[in-house]
């Protein structure tokens, strides 16, 4: 769960984008460990939301993650 969290941490922080979506989130865990399950990755990013590290966005239609502090976020 630890690498996950990692992984997703790593993707987030080097990316161009301030917010995800779940398929992107997973795509970049699968790269480091291709044989992880959706449900595995989901729980690492609820987790993440949870310490206070990522936040949940909604866009109305959908709900993405940001990075807490990076970008326009609900709490500015």
């Amino acid at each position: 769960m630890e690498d996950f969290k990692k992984a997703i941490l790593e993707h987030a922080e080097g990316s161009k984008k301030t917010k995800f979506y779940f398929k992107d989130l997973e795509k970049a865990v699968k790269k480091t460990y291709p044989d992880a399950k959706s449900r595995m990755i989901k729980k690492a990013a609820t987790e993440l939301v949870n310490e206070g590290t990522l936040i949940y966005y909604s866009t109305g239609s959908s709900t993405m993650y940001g990075l807490k502090g990076r970008g326009i976020t609900e709490d500015h």
